[in-house]
């Protein structure tokens, strides 16, 4: 598959981590996504019926993010893959999700991951 939409540096707020304080607090996390799709019926068509919704895609994506109570970047990152695949077909899909302020020294920390339909059989 070559084509995909991109989303780039969704800002959700929601409880990740481990530490006390971040089981309390939410905390800014950025998420992107690639999600890979044939885009020739809605290109040839213009019709949004037969185009991937990224907007339908991302509500989902932040109504799970902000609900969720996940200790790990990579644990958020694989249910939005596994959400993404299941829910809304995509064949492949790549999720970025990235922690500003992690790190002391560092601007953020970000997992990626790529899944594709089989990995959640």
């Amino acid at each position: 598959m070559r084509d995909y939409i991109e989303v780039h540096d969704l800002l959700v707020r929601t409880v990740i981590g481990v530490s006390e304080w971040e089981r309390r607090d939410r905390q800014d996390v950025l998420i992107n996504l690639r999600l890979y799709t044939d885009t020739r019926p809605a290109g040839e068509s213009d019709e949004i019926e037969k185009a991937l919704n990224y907007r339908t895609v991302t509500k989902r994506v932040i109504a799970l993010a902000e609900s969720s109570r996940f200790f790990l970047v990579e644990a958020l990152a694989e249910a939005i893959a596994r959400l993404c695949i299941q829910e809304f077909g995509v064949p492949k899909v790549r999720v970025r999700v990235e922690k500003p302020g992690a790190l002391r020294f560092a601007r953020s920390v970000s997992v990626t991951i790529e899944r594709k339909r089989e990995d959640y059989r």
